[in-house]
């Protein structure tokens, strides 16, 4: 008790001591949890987003080599390969990916839930979908001609476009089997299988379109076919490790099951369908309405040139797209509303740093970028001046792809659609239109209106998808697949 004063203060202040020691390592330790958290997250997204960037970047890249063959055949096979790939082409093509879509849901929440069985049925049942919807989308391309003249192209592209889509209907078969196909095996983390489809399918495309145009110089009708071989060589690929042992759990042969349900399998598809075509075909609206201006052929080249290497880099943030709705519908299938929200953030996060990169990229390299596609100088010229919107466009899509993968693995669609619809159809569209011709401002004006609407839905899903409860969407997702399940129970 001599050193009370002493004794009094050590024993007063030890224990602040001693809190304040603690705080430094529990601060240390939670960044160390976070980035471990990340770290792991990012591993797993990475897992799915690396083969999904290649396998989309092989599938894409068919396209653009068939649009690069055309394009030093001339200007007008240019436009005529551009406008039967990105209209007529593209315009099924957003709808069926988008219906096949369903399929990330349904199987990336049943895969979360260990429901395996109910995963084969799934694809099955989008089998029968979309190959009914590609029997009714056959007018699109057997009218291409007439349709493309209605729409303003001019008389000699909207008829070599038509001759070109014909030969696409290999093509526009292939979808209904390929998109549902690629997003069963993707939903089970199978995305290097589609990877190695995808790489071989597109050494085919490079063999058989040398063949076509250079040493039989089979013109626009071989540049054409050259997509519909290529294009089956990545169906049976898939098709054979699916059916032939590669889906032990999840693929237990045909069903009579998978006709049952499909009304509401139907709705499903369509919603998903809505969602991803109406933003599909937002951007090749913009090829339609620029056909209509003065010297619309070099303005249609200039614009396809750009719309390719937007699509081409679209393929990443697409990656992302497909990583996030399967992460998403996983962490939702396991109820674990928690890690759903955790891998939202990851991936937009891991989204926008690289979508900065390709901006700056462009930005660099704008003088250059158009010369793989075309030499002609009024062509480079143009797509020179519209690098400026193709930058913004691209630091854009690297948000939004993402918040879509997010409502597909939510099963949102159908509020998204009406999102798209008013953001891109009733605001970006009559932009676009009154500052190409009301405003004379051309291409420019039409892309840069149309980029308002893009940019308006893009805030419009950050705040629902910061806004939403993730423990809710997680009850939301157990219920859902009960009752999907309930007809396997029955049997």
């Amino acid at each position: 008790m001599t050193t009370n004063t002493n004794g009094v203060i050590e024993e007063a202040n030890v224990p602040l001591l001693q809190d304040l020691a603690s705080t430094v390592p529990l601060k240390e330790e939670e960044e160390g949890v976070l980035v471990k958290r990340v770290w792991i997250e990012s591993k797993k997204l990475w897992h799915i987003v690396g083969p999904a960037i290649f396998s989309r970047l092989a599938s894409f890249s068919m396209f653009v080599i068939t649009q690069a063959f055309a394009g030093h055949m001339g200007d007008l096979e240019l436009a005529a390969i551009s406008i039967a790939t990105n209209v007529i082409v593209s315009f099924d093509f957003g709808l069926l990916l988008g219906m096949a879509s369903a399929l990330e849901t349904l199987c990336g929440q049943a895969y979360g839930a260990k429901q395996y069985y109910m995963m084969g049925v799934y694809l099955q049942r989008s089998w029968i979908v979309l190959f009914i919807c590609c029997i009714l989308l056959l007018p699109l391309y057997l009218f291409a001609s007439p349709i493309l003249k209605l729409l303003g192209q001019p008389h000699d592209v909207a008829e070599l476009s038509g001759v070109a889509s014909l030969c696409f209907l290999p093509v526009h078969f292939s979808f209904a089997f390929q998109f549902p196909l690629q997003r069963f095996l993707q939903s089970q983390l199978k995305n290097n299988v589609i990877a190695v489809v995808s790489f071989a399918a597109l050494v085919v495309h490079v063999i058989v379109s040398w063949l076509f145009v250079y040493k039989f110089q089979l013109g626009v009708i071989g540049t054409a076919l050259t997509l519909s071989v290529s294009w089956w060589v990545l169906v049976l690929g898939l098709l054979v490790y699916t059916l032939f042992g590669g889906c032990p759990l999840t693929w237990s042969g045909f069903s009579i099951e998978a006709f049952s349900g499909l009304w509401e399998f139907t709705k499903l598809s369509a919603s998903s369908g809505v969602m991803l075509c109406l933003e599909n075909w937002y951007y090749r609206i913009l090829i339609v309405l620029t056909g209509n201006l003065s010297n619309a052929e070099i303005a249609v080249d200039a614009l396809s040139i750009c719309m390719s290497i937007n699509g081409w880099e679209m393929m990443i943030p697409f990656g992302f797209f497909a990583a996030t709705g399967v992460r998403v519908a996983n962490e939702l299938g396991a109820g674990n509303g928690k890690g759903a929200k955790f891998a939202t953030i990851v991936s937009v996060t891991t989204s926008i740093i690289i979508g900065i990169f390709f901006w700056f990229l462009i930005l660099i390299f704008h003088n250059e970028i158009a010369l793989i596609f075309s030499t002609s100088k009024p062509v480079l010229q143009e797509v020179n001046k519209l690098s400026i919107l193709l930058a913004v466009t691209i630091l854009l899509n690297s948000v939004q792809p993402i918040l879509s993968g997010v409502a597909v693995g939510s099963g949102w669609q159908s509020y998204v659609a009406y999102i798209n619809i008013g953001c891109y159809y009733l605001i970006g569209v009559p932009i676009g239109y009154f500052m190409g011709w009301i405003f004379n401002q051309g291409v420019m004006g039409i892309w840069a209106g149309m980029i308002g609407g893009t940019a308006i839905q893009t805030l419009v899903l950050i705040f629902i998808t910061v806004r939403c409860d993730w423990d809710k969407e997680a009850e939301k997702a157990s219920a859902h697949l009960l009752k999907w399940g309930e007809k396997k129970q029955l049997h």
